[in-house]
């Protein structure tokens, strides 16, 4: 089930498709008997509800003025009898016959519908109005989607000013059931069961934190929603336990030059540093090009402090939209320049720095070597890639199989590329963020890598795949994939075992670039092929 075409984030069958492989997900676990059944079609129910008012404000009208009223029709025939099943469903237990014989139906009639809206009526509203405008539909949907109820409701009219004030009324009606019921509070975690007890346990804590799922907020209110750090904290909380900060010898933000003006950079350096240069990270932190900060990763920065004896620094780049692309990449790369130039006066060693990042970070850094090799500059000794973003495609298996997987569902992700690159789409293919393509020429002579997936991530596939890209140019690359943990994962060691291994093992990968690793490492010798996997 994917459109026979190409589309941009944020246009209107885009949104669309991309719920659609979320909602066969959310059915596959069902299907297969795994995961929370009643927070499976919670979930369901709730992104059925609004795709379906969204799409009765935005796709069929937009269908009726190409000519395609009997399509529009059809859409809303089929609307209004699924969202009986789902009245049904959210009023039936998990196991009983009401319940069990409403899902088969939705699930039939849900995919049916799918099959209709990407084989005909998307393609035909494309072909008729043009990739410019599909994008103002999607842009007019993802805002009908924040204003319509979360719950379905046949009875309310297809059309006219009586579905408005029905709407407004249902949405309030809703608001205080799914408080009441606790539902709200399921909507951002992930149910299919195939997390640790841990990671499972921070994502119910930040679901129950965040206001909604993030790609149906603005950016504004994204921006001002907990990250997963913040859920940490609630853990440690509730267990009695410590949440000062990891203690180092030292963070302090400094300001270095950049293209678009000057920088914030935040040092970290270790305890008992002496007058001995000791090795430097710069370490990239992630969200999407247009959310989170240095604090927000700052567990991950301290952590490596003391696991690898070096300095690390974090630059704090310039966010999207305000700064669309490239004016992150330029700016992690003039810090990593300011770096090598500026690494002694820091107390560390300019020719043992290495780099990484996490999420796009992990992008922004491998494009800096990239970007380093072509202009014949030094090369760092070795970088790390944390969950990375290696092209702007919707790549590999991992993009069906995580689709909705927490923080990081596939609508999240075209929803960060939509704002990232708002205005400059033709730059989803410079070579500097979609990595995947480069030749095994350009690739040639990078530094030893370390690649860190996790297979609830729908990164996971392009994270493999740039590593095999990299052992086949020659590049002494390895894979680790940590089973049962989310996207993000890296800095929450202090509530998941997983983190703390994850940490452990690129320690020993910086460090054994610095030459202070011990000789007998996994990593020593030939390549490893393929992935290492850690259940």
């Amino acid at each position: 089930m994917t459109l026979p075409y190409a589309t941009l984030p944020g246009d209107l069958d885009h949104l669309i498709a991309d719920e659609h492989v979320v909602a066969n997900r959310l059915f596959e676990h069902l299907e297969a008997g795994r995961g929370d059944r009643r927070m499976l079609v919670d979930q369901v129910s709730y992104g059925r509800a609004l795709h379906a008012e969204a799409e009765e404000e935005v796709l069929y009208p937009a269908l009726a003025e190409i000519g395609a009223a009997a399509d529009a029709e059809e859409g809303r025939d089929e609307h209004q009898a699924l969202k009986r099943l789902l009245v049904l469903l959210d009023h039936a237990d998990p196991g009983s016959h009401v319940f069990e014989r409403a899902l088969n139906k939705l699930i039939g009639g849900v995919r049916h519908h799918i099959d209709k809206e990407e084989q005909e009526f998307l393609p035909a509203l494309r072909r008729a109005v043009g990739a410019e405008e599909m994008g103002r539909l999607g842009e007019r949907y993802l805002a009908a989607k924040r204003s319509v109820p979360a719950r379905s409701h046949p009875s309310v009219p297809p059309n006219g000013r009586r579905r408005r004030l029905m709407h407004v009324a249902a949405g309030l009606m809703d608001e205080v059931r799914d408080r009441v019921s606790g539902r709200s509070n399921v909507l951002s975690t992930d149910a299919s069961c195939l997390l640790d007890t841990q990671a499972q346990r921070i994502l119910d804590t930040w679901s129950r934190l965040v206001l909604a799922p993030y790609e149906l907020l603005t950016l504004e209110q994204a921006r001002q929603q907990p990250s997963l750090a913040d859920a940490a904290l609630k853990i440690l909380r509730q267990d009695g336990r410590p949440t000062d900060p990891e203690e180092v010898g030292s963070a302090a933000d400094v300001t270095v030059p950049g293209p678009g003006g000057d920088l914030v950079v935040r040092v970290y350096k270790p305890l008992g540093q002496t007058s001995h240069p000791v090795p430097v990270v710069m370490w990239v932190h992630g969200g999407g090009w247009i959310l989170f900060t240095n604090d927000d990763y700052d567990a991950s920065c301290r952590a490596l402090v003391n696991r690898t004896g070096a300095i690390v620094v974090s630059p704090e780049y310039r966010k999207a939209p305000e700064h669309v692309f490239p004016a992150a990449h330029e700016d992690v790369l003039a810090t990593y320049r300011w770096l090598r130039t500026n690494a002694t006066g820091l107390g560390g060693d300019p020719s043992r720095i290495a780099i990484g990042g996490e999420g796009v970070g992990a992008n922004m850094a491998a494009a800096t070597c990239g970007q380093l090799k072509q202009a014949g500059e030094p090369l760092p000794v070795a970088q790390v890639l944390v969950c990375p973003l290696t092209t702007t495609a919707q790549y590999g298996a991992s993009m069906r199989d995580a689709a909705d997987a927490r923080p990081l569902n596939r609508p999240l992700l075209s929803w960060m590329m939509m704002h990232a690159f708002r205005g400059v789409t033709d730059s989803l293919k410079d070579p500097r963020v979609d990595l995947l393509p480069l030749s095994a020429q350009g690739l040639a002579g990078l530094p030893p890598t370390l690649i860190v997936t996790t297979d609830r991530d729908v990164l996971q596939s392009q994270g493999d795949e740039w590593c095999a890209r990299l052992e086949a140019a020659g590049v002494r690359a390895t894979s680790v994939r940590y089973q049962g943990v989310m996207h993000d994962f890296f800095g929450l060691a202090a509530v998941l075992d997983k983190a703390a291994q994850a940490q452990e093992e690129v320690a020993l990968h910086l460090r054994q670039a610095f030459g202070e690793a011990p000789a007998a490492h996994p990593f020593d010798g030939a390549p490893m092929r393929g992935a290492k996997v850690i259940g």
